[in-house]
């Protein structure tokens, strides 16, 4: 099966057209239509609005998004409890999209029941010997309990009290589970292990600053956290290859030859989380030139991302791009965008916007893999973020 990747927009004077509205679904490379070069703030704040009320919209009565049900026979193989988790990572990634966005009487109302549900419901667990997925929830969940505890609506010290709970044990699980040269993933090889084997660089560097962020607030119990962050930032920085691209997991001989997921082409979606998690995390390699190199070469291929959005199998692209590295790229290729020098901003921002709200659908949402509910709510969240770093 295989999906169309663009959903067609119009510009007029220099934003989103006001008679060109998002459709219910991404519809195929011959019904798209042209797609704009560059993008206006205006424009990025009208997608952010219709996201933000998808958000509200979807959230069920206790204030989770989703379900921790399986809701596509393609997910199908995955533990019971898998989805339990991906239901809980994208929450930790819907309370993120809220906080940074401008609050509204209805998105506080959104934000507050989110949270209390995040806080309050169980830790996850993993799945099977192989199907270590809850390894995302502790990635993501963890950011976004560094950035609650910060954040200047929810200082009151009840609330403290149950954030730095919730991340302590957040904690204790990320540094239970880290594979033993230093990274984060979600598969474990046999023999299955407590302590899981494989790592990838991006899920390593997507948690690196809020990990550190959480050590220096003491939210560590290990006498060995510090050094388990320092293993962390070696596993990312080893990942590193020459040609400027990022291996999805460390190999002593990385094959980068020909159509290799380790070509740039094939690591888009991991370059810019990388070298902006470097970056915060003190390494002066990445440099302003390196960011910037990272940037260009995610426009200059972006092409490979198209060609991989919404299909169904993972790696299945040119360059083994997987759809869901999508909006997640797009993300992190904003934040990248935030550590260059301010007037280099804007003119990358315009460009980024429009390849996010060409795959917004009419109720605001999105997806760039299957249609399950926490994956609507994870693109959703990612392209709020993208578009709000911009503004």
């Amino acid at each position: 099966m295989s999906i169309g990747f663009a959903l067609g927009v119009a510009l007029c004077t220099g934003v989103l057209a006001q008679e060109s509205e998002p459709i219910d679904e991404v519809p195929t490379t011959d019904e798209r239509g042209d797609i704009p070069d560059t993008m206006t703030a205006e424009g990025a704040r009208l997608a952010i609005g219709r996201a933000v009320k998808f958000l509200e919209d979807y959230q069920n009565e206790d204030g989770s998004w989703a379900s921790p049900v399986i809701e596509i026979g393609l997910e199908e193989g995955f533990s019971v409890e898998t989805f339990y988790a991906w239901q809980l990572a994208a929450q930790g990634l819907g309370i993120q999209a809220l906080l940074v966005v401008g609050e509204t009487p209805t998105s506080r109302i959104a934000l507050d029941k989110a949270v209390d549900w995040f806080l309050d419901t169980r830790l996850p667990k993993r799945g099977e010997g192989w199907d270590v997925d809850y390894v995302w929830t502790m990635l993501c969940d963890l950011v976004a309990l560094v950035d609650l505890k910060t954040d200047a609506r929810f200082q009151e010290p009840p609330m403290q009290a149950r954030i730095i709970k919730r991340g302590k044990e957040y904690i204790d699980l990320l540094e239970r589970n880290q594979a033993f040269h230093g990274g984060w993933a979600y598969y474990d090889n046999p023999p299955f292990t407590r302590r899981p084997k494989w790592g990838t660089s991006f899920c390593t560097g997507l948690v690196l600053p809020a990990y550190k962020k959480a050590i220096e607030m003491g939210w560590s119990a290990d006498p060995d956290g510090i050094r388990a962050y320092d293993r962390a930032l070696v596993y990312v920085q080893r990942c590193a290859l020459p040609n400027s691209a990022y291996q999805y997991s460390l190999s002593e001989i990385p094959r980068i030859a020909g159509e290799s997921i380790s070509n740039v082409k094939g690591s888009l979606g991991r370059i810019q989380v990388c070298n902006w998690a470097r970056r915060l995390c003190g390494d002066e390699r990445i440099t302003d030139e390196v960011l910037r190199a990272g940037v260009d070469s995610f426009f200059r291929e972006h092409k490979f991302l198209d060609a991989a959005f919404m299909r169904p199998i993972p790696h299945e692209a040119y360059y083994a791009n997987a759809a869901y590295f999508y909006h997640f790229g797009h993300y992190y290729a904003a934040k990248a965008i935030e550590l260059l020098p301010e007037f280099e901003r804007e003119a990358y921002h315009a460009k980024l916007r429009p390849h996010l709200v060409k795959t917004q659908r009419k109720d605001g949402s999105l997806t760039d893999f299957l249609g399950s509910g926490y994956l609507r709510v994870a693109s959703t969240a990612y392209t709020v973020m993208a578009l709000q770093s911009g503004l």
